[in-house]
């Protein structure tokens, strides 16, 4: 995709809100900084946040949620969590972010308690319910879920050297599993745009797959 291409992107994302999902180890995170820069470089004021987090008081709760045992949680505490955290991100970062004309880019939202809750036995069907109290509206104007195998992610998880994984990374691989299948099915029933994009191949592959689907999308 040429530098033309990218800028009638960005002209179209100007003050949209776009996020970023997928398994463990599918590059999300990495995707979502090539996604800034190319939107940066093209002149589009950028913000970026991940979920939870993204706050003081949503990195707390990120830490109740991600550094300890969850073992003893109920999953519909757990959900809600993380409904919390992403409260306050709205009210704090990404609303007023919009409201200013910037384009926000975001590691993480609903879809993704929709898949990992979902894998503990919570409806997603009902976590949309909850969502829908949540956002108050707030959606993503595209959301894209990078796909990628559970062994795949997992490998490159331990490529990172970081010998840090957190309570999701630590659950059992028929965990993960179903985590993947509900990413893909999530298009299905999602309230806002989702689209599947395969996150396998170098950065560079799949970040030009990012583009093409981000300019084939009305937003």
């Amino acid at each position: 995709m040429n530098v033309t291409d990218v800028a009638t992107i960005a002209e179209t994302l100007r003050g949209k809100f776009i996020v970023l999902d997928g398994p463990d180890g599918a590059g999300k995170t990495t995707q979502l900084q090539r996604l800034g820069a190319a939107l940066g470089g093209a002149g589009v004021d950028v913000v970026s946040c991940r979920d939870p987090g993204g706050t003081v008081i949503g990195d707390r709760v990120r830490s109740v949620l991600l550094d300890h045992d969850l073992g003893g949680m109920d999953p519909t505490c757990e959900t809600l969590l993380f409904m919390a955290s992403r409260v306050q991100l709205l009210a704090e970062i990404i609303r007023p972010a919009l409201q200013a004309g910037k384009t926000v880019l975001c590691d993480r939202f609903v879809s993704a308690t929709c898949a990992y809750q979902g894998a503990t036995g919570f409806k997603p069907k009902r976590i949309i319910e909850i969502a829908q109290l949540a956002v108050e509206g707030t959606w993503p104007a595209q959301t894209i879920i990078l796909d990628v195998g559970v062994d795949d992610g997992f490998s490159r998880i331990t490529q990172r050297g970081t010998g840090q994984v957190d309570a999701m990374e630590r659950r059992p691989t028929d965990f993960h599993q179903r985590v993947r299948e509900l990413f893909l099915e999530l298009p299905s029933y999602y309230p806002a745009p989702a689209a599947i994009v395969s996150g396998t191949g170098d950065v560079d592959t799949v970040h030009q797959r990012i583009l093409e689907c981000l300019s084939r999308v009305t937003l």
